[in-house]
Parts: structure tokens; sequence; C-alpha cells
């Protein structure tokens, strides 16, 4: 991202992927032997980037009880440590999330994102642009560690008439092929919002399927509102939860917003009038929901968490960006009620419906979402 764009809520979840750089068995072939297996389905400087700078983060990465014994090491740094040791047993513990070494590591990056993600769109469409990768399936984003080549492949998008939109990534999955860390990166969140972030990349180590970013990301965002809210309740006495609630009231709010008008968006894409008019209805949608965003925070008593995403020029792009996210995460709370709680029963019918044929798995999650109303 160009700069921290979203607010603590909703649209850092946004920010958070799933690693493409998550080579599966591959990665644990020699750098240079990767590079020439890979060569053949996208160019040797991307993949050598993302190799590159995974195994920076393996080797910098430091065992938390290491860290906290460090005299360098700041209070302040070792308090919230010290949180997330405890928000990693909670979250194998009481959520079912798999019992592995992913966050028990630290890593300081010295930025302040650990890669920056590039989505793309075309003009008149909200199909996004993919791309297709070993393990992880396709996804509609592409990562990049460096923010200078992430700004030069958007560019040569752009150049193609695409609608392009650059996300920093504070924290991703690589799916448990690698022991995640945490980065410094995520060390300023609140304690909900870090629970939150760690609940939602184990989601993606506990199940995920190739070629369903949407599915994929709105079942880890479903399961991480579901651990922070039993996190809050089992350390009722922490600070901030108070907070954390009006936040995520806020932040779906603005879901709602964006979600619909882009709706508005693909029946104009869908219809029948001429191209000149779809761009003329497009300016005035993205016109249109900049002043709904304004007229909805004007009440938040001064609160501007999403102020600079909105003020950005937005387009289709950026609307792929949080869709994933967002789109069927009703589905995934239906299923978490139906079941009551039992997230081993919950997690059981997910795998279920991740076996069925996307067009067949599709219209179960509508299905679900047609339940809530």
């Amino acid at each position: 991202m160009l700069d921290h764009q979203y607010s603590e809520g909703m649209l850092n979840a946004m920010n958070r992927t799933t690693a493409i750089y998550s080579f599966g068995r591959l990665a644990r072939l020699p750098l240079i032997a990767m590079v020439i297996l890979l060569s053949a389905c996208t160019t040797v400087g991307y993949y050598a980037q993302s190799i590159g700078g995974q195994l920076n983060l393996v080797l910098k990465a430091r065992r938390i009880p290491v860290v906290l014994q460090d005299p360098a090491t700041s209070q302040s740094l070792k308090d919230k440590l010290g949180t997330v040791l405890e928000i990693r047993g909670f979250a194998s513990r009481e959520l079912g999330l798999p019992e592995n070494k992913s966050y028990t590591r630290y890593v300081d990056v010295r930025r302040p994102y650990l890669v920056w993600n590039v989505f793309a769109a075309p003009e008149l469409s909200l199909d996004p642009v993919t791309w297709c990768f070993p393990v992880v399936g396709c996804v509609a984003y592409r990562g990049y560690f460096s923010k200078k080549a992430a700004l030069e492949f958007a560019q040569r998008l752009a150049n193609q008439g695409h609608d392009v939109y650059i996300g920093g990534v504070p924290a991703y999955s690589t799916l448990g092929w690698f022991s995640d860390p945490v980065p410094n990166t995520v060390m300023h969140y609140p304690d909900a919002e870090l629970a939150g972030l760690i609940f939602h990349e184990l989601s993606h180590q506990r199940y995920y399927i190739k070629d369903d970013t949407t599915f994929n990301e709105s079942f880890a965002t479903a399961v991480e509102l579901e651990g922070v809210r039993r996190w809050r309740t089992d350390a009722a006495d922490r600070s901030g939860f108070s907070s954390y609630e009006l936040r995520r009231e806020r932040d779906q709010q603005v879901m709602n917003i964006l979600l619909r008008y882009k709706q508005k968006l693909s029946e104009i894409y869908q219809s029948e009038i001429s191209d000149e008019l779809k761009r003329d209805s497009k300016d005035n949608i993205f016109q249109e929901l900049k002043q709904e965003y304004h007229r909805l925070v004007a009440g938040w008593e001064g609160y501007q968490g999403f102020a600079r995403w909105f003020e950005q020029s937005l387009n289709n792009a950026h609307l792929i960006s949080i869709a994933a996210y967002f789109e069927y995460l009703p589905a995934f709370k239906a299923l978490i009620l139906n079941h009551n709680g039992d997230l081993e029963g919950f997690y059981l019918e997910v795998e279920s419906i991740g076996r069925l044929e996307p067009e067949a798995r599709r219209a179960r999650l509508h299905e679900l979402m047609d339940e809530t109303g």
C-alpha cells in the first residue's frame, strides 16, 4: 500500500492475503532449481523475488521466547509479543486451528508492509485479472516484496487499459508450508485486531481450496470474527475491546455501501448501453459512492478510519480488492450459527461445500446467504 490507508478494522483485513509465493513441496528445492522449473509459467524475475523475499523472512525470524529474553527488546514489544503467544495458544486450543510453529516467531522487516499486492480489472468489468501459481491456484492479485516492483507492474497493466490498485499487505499465510512469523508490521495493532489477524491467517492453514479467492477469504474472515468474539469473552478484562465492537459496526456499514455500489456497477457493465455511456455511469457511481460514505461518517463524531482509502481515485480494482473478503461472509456466519457454534462441525461442512464444483459451491453459499435474509 502506498500509505496506511485503512482503518484498524475491516479494511485492514483486506490487506491480508494468502501468499502467492507458497510453492508447496517446490519450496524445498534449491532456489536456482525452483527458478528454472517455474520459468515456463511466468518470468524468472518474479519468482526469484518471491522466493528470495520469503527466504529472507525465514532467515531473519527469531523465536518469540528468544526475543523476550533479549535485553535490547523494548518493554512495549515484549508486552505485545507476550499477547501474541496467548493468542496463538487460544487459536489452537479454542478454535481448532493448526497447532504448529506459525506465529511463534518474530521478524522485523524494517518496512511498513511485508508485500505489496497488485489488483487489476478491465475498464468496464468487475471480473478480476487473475494469475495462476503452483499449489494456491489462480488468485486475483500478484504480490511483490518491493514497492517499486509493484508500481512498475501496475503501470504495465494500466498501459494495457486496466484499472489497477496497489495495496500493502502487513501479513500473509504460506498455508503451513513455512512457519509464518509475526512481523513488526502488525505490532501497532490493538490486541483484538492482532488476534483477528492470527486467527484469519491460521484459518487458511486449516482449509484452503485452489482457484477460489472469494471462498477462502470469506471463510477466513468468518473464523476471524468468531475467534475475536470468543477471545474477547475469554479475556474480558483486556483493554480495547469496547472500541472493537464499535469499529466492527462501522466496518459493516462501510462494507454494505461498497457491496451495494459494486452491484450497481456490475449491472451497468452487463447492460446493453454503449461503452461511452458505461464510462459516464461508472464515473457517476464512484462519485455517488464517495458522497454516501461522507454522509455516513458525518455521524461518526470525527472518526475518519477510512478517509485515505476514499480520498483515492477509486476504480474497479479497488472494489475487487475488498469483495473477496466479505462477499460470502454472511454464508459462513450462517454456517457457524447452524452448528450452534460447534467449530469442528462448521469446518467439516466447509470442507464439504469446498468439494463441490464451482457453480454448485456458489449456489450453496447463496442459499446460506438467503437464509440470513
